[in-house]
C-alpha cells in the first residue's frame, strides 16, 4: 500500500498529536510528513498540503492558526455547515477540499480546549454540558470528528484509490459503576436504623416493609441486580467493565465498607466476569493521597493491578484530574462524558490519547468516551422508557455509521425495575440487543 506524504509549512506538537489521530488511528493510512517542499514537490507519492495555498497540484486543506500557537486563548469562531454539522475554521479558498480547516476543529474538540478557558461550573464544579460549543451549535448527539475523517478517507481514496482502506471496525463495552453495592444488606447497624429512623419520619411505609424484608433475607436486595448482568454478559457474549468506588463514607459517597468481606467478595466475583477499575471517590477528587488509597486498597483486594478509572460523579477537572491518575498508574479513564446529557464530549467516539494543553505535549493516558448514561435519560432529562430508547438508538447509529466504539455507562440500581426504575430494566435489554447486533 502507498504512504501519504503530507506537507505542511510548520511543524507542531499540535499538528503531529492530531496527523496521529486522525490518520493512523482513524483511517489506517500510513504517512510520512514533511516541510519541505522540495521533497513534497518532487514526490510520486500520493499527497496532501495542510498549509496556506495550494503548492502544485496536490490535495490541498487550507489551514488556520490554531494547530501552529502555543497558547490557550479565547478563539473568535465562525461555523460553516458541512454535512449538517456546524463546522468551526471555515476558510475560504476554492482549492481546498473542505470548506474548514478539519484539522484545527478536531483539535478544538478533542483537547477539550474550552475546559481550559473561563467557563460556568455546575452545582458539583462540574464543566456545565450547556457550556460546550456542540450543545450550542446542536450536535453533540453526533461523534463530528469519525464523520469528517470517514469523509476525508473517502476524498483520499477517490484520488488515491492504493491508500489503506478505512481502519474502523464498530464494537461495544458497556461499564457498570457500582457506587452503592446493596440498597440495605451490608451496611451496618447504624447506618440501617438511621435508614429506617428517616423512612418513618418521612411516612415512606413501603421503603420500611422493604428494608425488614431484606433484612431478613425474605425478598433480594433491590440493589442486588448481579445476576441479571451475569447472565446478559453471557447471552449478548459481553465484555464489561465494572468501576468500584472504594472510597470511605462521605456526603457524595454512600458505598459499602471496603472492610465488608461480602463486598470484597462480590468484587471478586465481578473480577471473574469482567474487568476491573476504580471509581475514585467523591472526597478524592482533591486529594491524591486519599486516592492513591482507594487504588491500593482495591488492587490489594482483587489482587491485579488496577489501570482504568471513572471519576464518582463523572467529576472531570482538566487536566489536573488527568495528570493525578497518570501519576499513580491508571492508564485508561472512562469520565470523558456528560451527566446532564447525552453524547461526545469531546466529539469523538473513538478512544484516544489525552493532550495535556497547559503542557503542550500527548500523554499515555487513553480516554475511552461513553455516549449515554441511565441517570442521564431519567434524572436530568427526565424521559419516558419509549423516548430513551429513541434516544439510544440514534446514537447507536451514529457510532455504527463511523465504524466506531460504543460505551454505555450503567448502574446496578437502575437495573432493580422498582419504583422510579420500574420499567428501565426493558430500556437496558433494549440497549444490548441493539449494540450487539
Amino acid at each position: 500500500m502507498e504512504k501519504l506524504l503530507i506537507y505542511s509549512h510548520k511543524n507542531s506538537k499540535r499538528l503531529q498529536y492530531i496527523l496521529k489521530l486522525i490518520f493512523t488511528d482513524l483511517m489506517g493510512i500510513d504517512y510520512i510528513f514533511t516541510t519541505s517542499i522540495e521533497e513534497f514537490k518532487n514526490s510520486d507519492q500520493p499527497r496532501l498540503s495542510y498549509t496556506n495555498n495550494q503548492i502544485i497540484d496536490e490535495l490541498y486543506l487550507s489551514s488556520k492558526n490554531l494547530l501552529f500557537e502555543t497558547d490557550i486563548r479565547h478563539q473568535e469562531l465562525q461555523f460553516i455547515d458541512y454535512l449538517n454539522i456546524p463546522s468551526p475554521f471555515p476558510v475560504y479558498h476554492e482549492k481546498s477540499i473542505l470548506p474548514f480547516d478539519m484539522f484545527a476543529a478536531s483539535f478544538l474538540f478533542i483537547s477539550r480546549y474550552e475546559e481550559y478557558l473561563p467557563h460556568k461550573k455546575d452545582h458539583h464544579k462540574r464543566f456545565d454540558a450547556k457550556e460546550s460549543l456542540a450543545f450550542q451549535k446542536g450536535f453533540l448527539h453526533k461523534p463530528v470528528i469519525n464523520i469528517w475523517a470517514k469523509e476525508l478517507h473517502r476524498i483520499l481514496k477517490n484520488r488515491f484509490p492504493k491508500l489503506n482502506e478505512y481502519k474502523g471496525k464498530y464494537k461495544y463495552t458497556p461499564t457498570y459503576d457500582i457506587d452503592i453495592a446493596w440498597s440495605f444488606k451490608n451496611k451496618g447497624l447504624t447506618r440501617n436504623l438511621g435508614g429506617l429512623f428517616r423512612d418513618i419520619l418521612h411516612f415512606n411505609w413501603k421503603q420500611v416493609k422493604l428494608r425488614i424484608l431484606v433484612l431478613n433475607d425474605k425478598v433480594k436486595d433491590p440493589y442486588d441486580t448481579y445476576h441479571i448482568q451475569h447472565r446478559w454478559t453471557g447471552k449478548y457474549k459481553l465484555k464489561p467493565i465494572y468501576f468500584i468506588l472504594f472510597g470511605d463514607l462521605g456526603p457524595f459517597d454512600k458505598s459499602i465498607s471496603n472492610l465488608n468481606n461480602n463486598f470484597q467478595n462480590l468484587i471478586k466475583d465481578l473480577r471473574d466476569h469482567a474487568r476491573i477499575g476504580i471509581h475514585p471517590s467523591y472526597a478524592s477528587n482533591d486529594n491524591n493521597k486519599l486516592l492513591k488509597s482507594e487504588i491500593d486498597n482495591l488492587s490489594e483486594t482483587v489482587h491485579v493491578d488496577i489501570t482504568r478509572s471513572r471519576q464518582h460523579f463523572l467529576k472531570l477537572n482538566l487536566p489536573s484530574t488527568y495528570r493525578n491518575l497518570l501519576n499513580l498508574g491508571i492508564k485508561h479513564d472512562y469520565t470523558m462524558g456528560f451527566a446532564s446529557q447525552v453524547g461526545f464530549r469531546a466529539g469523538i467516539c473513538n478512544s484516544f490519547f489525552f493532550y495535556d494543553l497547559d503542557l503542550e505535549t500527548e500523554t499515555k493516558l487513553r480516554v475511552h468516551p461513553f455516549a449515554v448514561m441511565d441517570g442521564t435519560l431519567r434524572d436530568y432529562l427526565k424521559i419516558d422508557t419509549d423516548s430513551a430508547k429513541n434516544i439510544i438508538s440514534e446514537l447507536l447509529e451514529a457510532v455504527k455509521c463511523v465504524d466506531g466504539h460504543f460505551i454505555s455507562l450503567w448502574h446496578n440500581e437502575s437495573l432493580n425495575n422498582i419504583e422510579k426504575w420500574d420499567g428501565w430494566l426493558d430500556v437496558y435489554e433494549y440497549l444490548l440487543k441493539e449494540a450487539t447486533k
